[in-house]
């Protein structure tokens, strides 16, 4: 039978294949906003699930970048993994470089923000507290529009997110905003 992890397990496989800091540390501010929108989203019963496919999201990465999102499948087939959450994990760079899709509401939030949160966090780098804690939403929108900053953030992937969910941009970036401040290892 096909087993989860617990946030633990989760933590020690992402260390096994990320050893770059700013890796670990990413898949930490997605697990945070994963967390968070589960809760107001209505799935609280489901919130270490969407933490730890935030968490995991980009397991395979660093070791093998020409192989993202196909590698952690075959990773997390081997260790048995339920099957859903190999399912969202893939599904995060669907028509990027996979072609798993987004069809769960967790997944869509996924593809959505895992993006999104490069640009604030490096928005926050460039603030006197370095911080997102005192961002606000207005800030977001603007280095979003500034296509020189964070130029590495693909905008177009977080406007088709943000559209697979149905939602504005000012929902999406104001939900990841909330979810990134919410995290107390963003202080």
């Amino acid at each position: 039978m096909a087993r989860t992890l617990t946030r633990e397990e989760a933590w020690e496989l992402l260390k096994e294949y990320n050893k770059e800091p700013f890796h670990l540390r990413h898949g930490e501010t997605v697990e945070g906003v994963m967390r968070y929108l589960a809760q107001e989203l209505g799935y609280g019963d489901e919130v270490d699930f969407w933490g730890n496919v935030g968490l995991l999201h980009d397991l395979d990465y660093e070791m093998w970048p020409e192989e993202h999102c196909v590698k952690v499948q075959e990773l997390l087939k081997e260790l048995d993994i339920d099957e859903r959450m190999i399912h969202a994990i893939a599904s995060h760079a669907y028509g990027i470089c996979c072609d798993v899709e987004p069809i769960h509401e967790m997944e869509k939030v996924l593809f959505a923000v895992d993006e999104l949160t490069g640009l604030i966090g490096a928005a926050a780098l460039m603030r006197p507290s370095k911080s997102v804690k005192d961002m606000e939403l207005k800030s977001v929108k603007k280095k979003f529009k500034d296509k020189a900053f964070a130029a590495g953030c693909n905008r177009d992937i977080i406007r088709t997110g943000a559209e697979r969910l149905g939602w504005d941009m000012d929902k999406l970036m104001e939900y990841t905003l909330k979810g990134m401040q919410a995290d107390e290892r963003n202080a």
